[in-house]
């Protein structure tokens, strides 16, 4: 898993080095794997990473974020794969 990471992390960094018009560190040093518990953890996760792009701000809601799946949501918060 870890070859792929690096392999995926060295590749994507490259490009999007290049269409941002920059250089340097792109990603982290490492990745951290977790082992999902329950469903409860697996929520907490999933709002983790709906979160990131808000915190990075690149955007000010999880909705707002193109590839988030926080953009296919109800109202309950269930996810809504037609949308």
């Amino acid at each position: 898993m870890s070859k792929a990471v690096k392999t995926w992390k060295g590749t994507t960094a490259v490009q999007s080095n290049r269409h941002l018009s920059r250089a340097g560190t792109f990603w982290q040093e490492d990745y951290y794997d977790t082992l999902i518990r329950d469903e409860a953890h697996l929520q907490r996760a999933v709002r983790y990473v709906e979160a990131n792009p808000v915190k990075a701000r690149l955007v000010k809601t999880p909705q707002d974020w193109r590839w988030s799946s926080a953009r296919r949501r109800d109202d309950y918060g269930r996810l809504n794969l037609e949308r």
